[in-house]
C-alpha cells in the first residue's frame, strides 16, 4: 500500500537519487533545465521589447507634445479690432486700454508752434515717446511712423502722428527739427515732435508711465517704449510696445517684412478709430 504523499523508493535507490531522476514525462534533469532556460530567455526577450516599444512611444508622445506646442499660436488678445489678425497683435504687444481720456499736456513742436493736445481732438492721434539724439529704436518707430501714413491713403488727413521728447539734455525746437528732417518724419503733414521745459516733459512721461533713464549728457537714453492711439475724442484706446533686433554689431534694426507689418497695423488700428 502506497502512503499519499509518500515517495516510492525502487530497490537499491536512496530517496535523492530517485528526485534526481527522470519526471513523469520521462524527459532527463538536464533537458528540463535546459527547457527552463530556454523559456526564461523567450521571456526577457519578450519583456524588453514591451519596455523598448513602451519608451519608443513614450519619446514619440513627447516629442509630439513639444512640437504641438511650439507650432501653437499664442492666443488672441481680448479687446482687439477684428481687422487686426492675432499675430500681428501679438507682434505689436497690442493691448487695449479701457477709453481712458488721454492726460493732457501743452508742448511745443518742432515748428516752433505751442500746442495743447486737446487742440488735436477730432483726429485719431499715434503717440510716441522720442530721443532726438537716440540711434536705437526710435529711428525704427520714425520708419514705421512713415510707412503707417503712405499706408492710411485717403484716411491720412485723419490721423496725427506726435511724439514727446525724453531727453532732457536737448529739448531745443532745432533739435527736435533736425532729428524730424534726418528720418523723413517731415514727409507726413499732421506730425508734431513736442519738446518743452524738462518739468513739463517729466510731467508728461509720469502721466503716461513712461520711465526715463538719462544718466548725463553723453550718455545713452533709455526709456519706455511705447505708442499709444488716442480716438478723435481725446480717449486712450489702445497701447503697443515696440520692438528692435540687433546685429553682431550691436546696431539696432528691424527686418524689412517686421517694418512693413507695424507700419500696417498701426493704419488699421488709426483706420478703425477714424472712422
Amino acid at each position: 500500500m502506497r502512503i499519499r504523499g509518500a515517495q516510492s523508493v525502487r530497490p537499491g535507490q536512496t530517496p535523492a537519487a530517485t528526485a534526481a531522476g527522470p519526471g513523469e514525462s520521462g524527459e532527463a534533469p538536464a533537458a528540463t533545465a535546459a527547457r527552463l532556460r530556454r523559456a526564461r530567455r523567450r521571456r526577457i526577450v519578450v519583456t524588453l521589447g514591451l519596455v523598448g516599444a513602451l519608451l519608443i512611444g513614450v519619446n514619440v508622445y513627447a516629442a509630439y507634445m513639444v512640437t504641438s506646442q511650439r507650432n501653437a499660436s499664442p492666443p488672441r488678445p481680448s479687446g482687439i479690432p477684428a481687422n487686426i489678425s492675432t499675430s500681428l497683435a501679438n507682434l505689436m504687444a497690442l493691448s487695449p486700454v479701457g477709453a481712458t481720456k488721454a492726460p493732457g499736456f501743452t508742448l511745443t513742436d518742432q515748428r516752433g508752434r505751442t500746442l495743447a493736445l486737446s487742440s488735436l481732438r477730432g483726429k485719431v492721434v499715434v503717440l510716441e515717446f522720442m530721443d532726438p539724439h537716440c540711434a536705437d529704436i526710435c529711428p525704427i518707430v520714425s520708419q514705421e511712423f512713415v510707412q503707417a501714413y503712405h499706408d492710411l491713403g485717403p484716411l491720412a488727413s485723419k490721423v496725427v502722428f506726435a511724439a514727446v521728447n525724453v531727453n532732457q539734455y536737448f529739448t531745443s525746437v532745432h533739435d527736435m527739427a533736425a532729428y524730424s528732417a534726418e528720418h523723413q518724419l517731415n514727409s507726413i503733414p499732421n506730425w508734431h515732435f513736442f519738446t518743452g521745459p524738462v518739468p513739463t516733459l517729466r510731467a508728461a512721461w509720469r502721466n503716461y508711465h513712461i520711465e526715463v533713464h538719462a544718466p548725463s549728457r553723453n550718455a545713452d537714453i533709455s526709456h519706455t517704449p511705447a505708442v499709444y492711439f488716442i480716438d478723435a475724442r481725446g480717449a486712450e484706446r489702445y497701447v503697443a510696445s515696440p520692438m528692435v533686433d540687433y546685429t553682431g554689431k550691436g546696431a539696432a534694426y528691424l527686418p524689412a517684412s517686421q517694418l512693413a507689418s507695424w507700419g500696417h497695423g498701426m493704419a488699421l488700428l488709426a483706420k478703425d478709430l477714424a472712422r
